[in-house]
């Protein structure tokens, strides 16, 4: 851009100096390397910070699907990277043996049931101790617990979609045998309720950014078009800063100045939508300051967005 506006400034000066309206003096002569300067000093140094732009991500919540309990896979009828909803069906445990443990369970508490009725009914007309009516009660009520909790693993048995997303990389089959350990997911799960976007900005760029300011987005997923946001926040850490629990020494590391991350929300929710997990492209975020230079930023940000028809990276 400055290239653009310093051979614009070039060519009126030729055209004014052939028409004699200005001397071609050693003033004339320096003043393209002026104009420079000025361009450099007042304009594109300051918009850098003004209207500071960075590299932006499009980032989902992934969940990692672990059964709550273990058994063979009898039916798997999700599709991959096909959308669904809140407790949409991602696949089935065989129930045969949590059936036959409910089964069990209410048989007994049926029976515990009738035999408390009895020592009440003893104890009421005399003939029956207070200890064996407080004993059966016991039982029936540990039955009771143990009966909620059979059926609650007879409920998981049936796996559901915890959010509104996709299913991606499916490789679960059916047949296949699934356990409950954390460290064994057998599917992941996309959440697409809420759509992440990071823009990093560099920290010398970055004093002037606040929640609420314009942001104008384009990404290579849509090349040519320009999205508006606005700032949501600018997250107060980042790894290099975060300092773990240990039991050994400070171990010195060598200090980058690592990006900051900008949180931002796109005006066009159902765009938003879209976007694909991963999606990147270019953002400039405008403040209150420089905004002679927020001109010049949206021209280049345009630019960028021709140019993503042509350019992968």
């Amino acid at each position: 851009m400055i290239v653009v506006l310093l051979n614009t400034y070039l060519a009126l000066l030729f055209i004014l100096v052939k028409l004699k309206v200005v001397p071609f003096n050693l003033f004339w002569k320096v003043s393209p390397v002026l104009v420079l300067l000025v361009l450099l000093i007042g304009l594109f140094i300051p918009m850098n910070w003004g209207a500071p732009q960075g590299p932006v991500l499009v980032v989902r919540n992934s969940v990692a699907i672990v059964p709550d309990v273990a058994g063979e896979v009898v039916d798997v009828p999700v599709t991959a990277n096909a959308p669904l909803k809140t407790g949409d069906v991602l696949f089935r445990i065989d129930p045969v043996p949590f059936q036959a443990q409910v089964d069990a369970l209410a048989a007994q508490l049926k029976f515990q049931e009738t035999r408390l009725a009895e020592m009440t009914q003893l104890q009421s007309r005399g003939t029956g101790r207070t200890f064996d009516v407080e004993q059966r009660e016991a039982e029936v009520e540990q039955l009771k617990a143990q009966l909620a909790g059979a059926k609650w693993n007879l409920d998981k048995t049936t796996v559901r979609a915890p959010a509104d997303g996709y299913v991606t990389n499916l490789a679960l089959r059916k047949g296949a045998r699934v356990t409950s350990l954390p460290l064994a997911p057998v599917m992941a799960f996309i959440d697409t309720a809420d759509t992440l976007l990071g823009v990093e900005i560099n920290q010398i760029d970055a004093r002037y950014v606040a929640a609420g300011q314009p942001v104008e987005l384009t990404f290579k997923w849509a090349p040519g078009t320009v999205q508006t946001g606005k700032v949501e926040s600018v997250l107060q850490a980042v790894a290099t800063g975060q300092v773990q629990t240990s039991g050994i020494a400070v171990a010195p590391k060598s200090v980058q100045a690592a990006p900051f991350v900008v949180r931002v929300k796109l005006d066009d929710e159902a765009f938003a939508r879209m976007l694909p997990a991963g999606s990147a492209g270019d953002a400039a975020i405008f403040t209150d300051r420089v905004k002679a230079a927020h001109v010049i930023r949206k021209v280049l940000l345009r630019q960028i967005a021709i140019t993503n028809y042509v350019n992968p990276f």
